[in-house]
């Protein structure tokens, strides 16, 4: 079970916590699971992400293990080992950030932060059955975090339970101040094509919500997944170009990183016109609801067998990438199903607005507990 990469004791007596292992811990290498890394400098100072959890109280006890890079969706890892699904025996535990997602949800820490580029909170959080929140870009501070330059990621937890999950938003973002829930919330539904099963839970909790509802289309919502995967391709390249001569790049992540180096300027250019466009939609959108939702994946995750084909399994962020094109707030919130199997419902707030985004979320879950007990 590898899920952590490097055991640590800093900090008080507060919230057990888990970073991974692309945000810097002083004295300790910040290696991103990758063997090209092995050699990789202490970090000498604190991202500034773990200067504000020991400045909270909490206690950092490890660095967790992810997809080489952060540049996968499945969370397997040849050199240090996958993290096993500790709830869902057999399945990936998603990418990147899998041994963050993991700990959570074998009770190693109370949370743990991970990085969402591409989805890389909400889709462990969803395969691993546990709550992921990925903040509006520039919201958390990225100092000290790997890769140093982009317009895509964002520093977010991993909790158990959402109260857990504010807890953590308030240790890692000094500015955050919690909202009261609202006492209804209008959830415009984004139609996506997810698969039936899964469908049918985000359709069945919506309903159990009692909140009213409506249809939202977004018109670019394809392009924009086409034009994050671009985005995130051409700086990744600029990011990681320079370990691809040594040799020790896996070969799955060395062959992606071989093919984002292609990226053109004319691609990266549409990407941006596409992101303004995205943006623009789901700006709108907001004009007439206070949350979007949408399932998290649109499948059940893979099992690990399915999965070791890194580019063949990237649609699997189907759902989830636009966001991070966009920069809007998203969390994923745990749902089960009568499969067994973990399904996950993605609700997006406005720019700015992630304290309200998890009060509504809090409201939800209230309504969907009580209306179905």
């Amino acid at each position: 079970m590898t899920i952590v990469v490097e055991q640590l004791s800093l900090g008080g007596s507060g919230p057990c916590v888990m970073v991974k292992d692309t945000i810097d811990v002083a004295g300790v290498a910040t290696r991103a699971s990758s063997c090209a890394l092995e050699n990789a400098a202490p970090a000498a100072a604190h991202a500034e992400v773990v200067e504000h959890l020991l400045a909270a109280g909490c206690r950092l006890t490890g660095k967790t293990g992810l997809h080489e890079l952060a540049f996968g969706t499945t969370g397997i890892n040849a050199y240090t080992g996958t993290a096993t699904n500790p709830r869902f025996a057999g399945r990936i535990p998603g990418g990147s950030s899998s041994g963050s997602a993991a700990a959570v949800a074998a009770g190693l820490a109370d949370f743990t932060l991970g990085t969402d580029t591409g989805g890389s909170v909400r889709i462990p959080a969803c395969c691993c059955g546990v709550f992921g929140f990925k903040p509006s870009f520039g919201r958390v501070s990225r100092r000290g975090v790997m890769p140093a330059h982009s317009s895509l990621d964002c520093v977010g937890p991993f909790a158990a339970s959402l109260p857990m999950l504010e807890t953590a938003m308030c240790a890692i973002d000094p500015t955050w101040q919690p909202k009261a829930g609202p006492c209804q919330v209008r959830i415009g539904v984004i139609n996506v094509l997810a698969s039936a099963p899964v469908q049918q839970v985000v359709d069945g909790a919506l309903a159990a919500t009692g909140q009213p509802l409506g249809q939202v289309a977004l018109p670019s919502f394809d392009a924009a997944y086409a034009a994050g995967m671009v985005v995130i391709n051409r700086e990744t390249f600029n990011a990681c170009q320079g370990l691809l001569a040594s040799g020790l790049v896996g070969a799955d992540i060395a062959g992606r990183l071989a093919a984002a180096g292609e990226t053109t300027d004319a691609a990266l250019a549409e990407a941006e016109t596409v992101r303004a466009r995205f943006t623009e939609e789901v700006n709108a959108a907001f004009a007439q609801y206070e949350v979007l939702a949408l399932p998290t994946m649109p499948d059940f995750p893979l099992r690990l067998e399915q999965a070791t084909d890194t580019r063949a399994v990237l649609g699997m962020t189907a759902f989830v990438r636009p966001f991070n094109l966009s920069g809007h707030p998203a969390l994923s919130i745990p749902l089960g199903s009568e499969q067994g199997l973990p399904v996950g419902l993605q609700l997006v707030g406005a720019h700015g607005t992630d304290e309200a985004l998890l009060a509504a979320a809090s409201l939800l879950l209230q309504q969907l507990y009580s209306n179905r007990t």
